[in-house]
């Protein structure tokens, strides 16, 4: 038996997209995989001018919806890492940390993504040896992302809440 790959996956906006579930279930059928969910801090509007941490909260409502859906297709979460808000440099920081054998990165369609504006499937191409998969999530992200309650449920939890394994940077 192969050990398991262990595969960096980064998103924001699109951490619970359909897609994003699908593409990652699609990459564990072929070979064993775990996952570490990487959700950078990006701030939005103009909160970043006073608080560069300012999205800290956001992401980490993103990375609990997100784990949760990503457990619930089945998929071994082993970390989720909320990151620098730069999600380039978000990458690059859990690439030095940790060893991955693959970069799943998610993002919003072209027009919309500010990370395609900014060449970041290119850009971590060029960056690491590692392949890097892009999956464009469409849909519901669109709308005004909506922080859902974060009130612990009655019910005992199967796997380890994403709190459990959270890291910041």
């Amino acid at each position: 038996m192969s050990p398991k790959a262990r595969v960096l996956v980064v998103a924001n906006r699109t951490a619970d997209s359909s897609e994003l579930i699908a593409a990652l279930r699609q990459r564990s059928s072929r070979s064993p995989a775990s996952f570490t969910l990487l959700v950078p801090a990006v701030p939005r509007g103009l909160a970043w001018a006073a608080d560069m941490k300012a999205g800290t909260v956001e992401a980490k409502r993103r990375a609990e919806v997100g784990v949760r859906k990503m457990v619930s297709a089945g998929l071994e979460v082993d970390l989720v890492i909320i990151g620098d808000p730069d999600p380039f440099a978000a990458v690059g920081d859990a690439l030095r940390g940790r060893t991955f054998d693959e970069v799943v990165i998610s993002t919003l369609p072209r027009g919309v993504s500010r990370w395609l504006r900014l060449s970041l499937p290119h850009r971590l191409r060029r960056m690491t040896d590692l392949p890097v998969a892009h999956v464009t999530a469409h849909g519901t992200r669109l709308r005004p992302w909506r922080a859902t309650s974060t009130t612990p449920s009655s019910e005992p939890p199967t796997a380890p809440t994403w709190s459990d394994r959270v890291s910041a940077g």
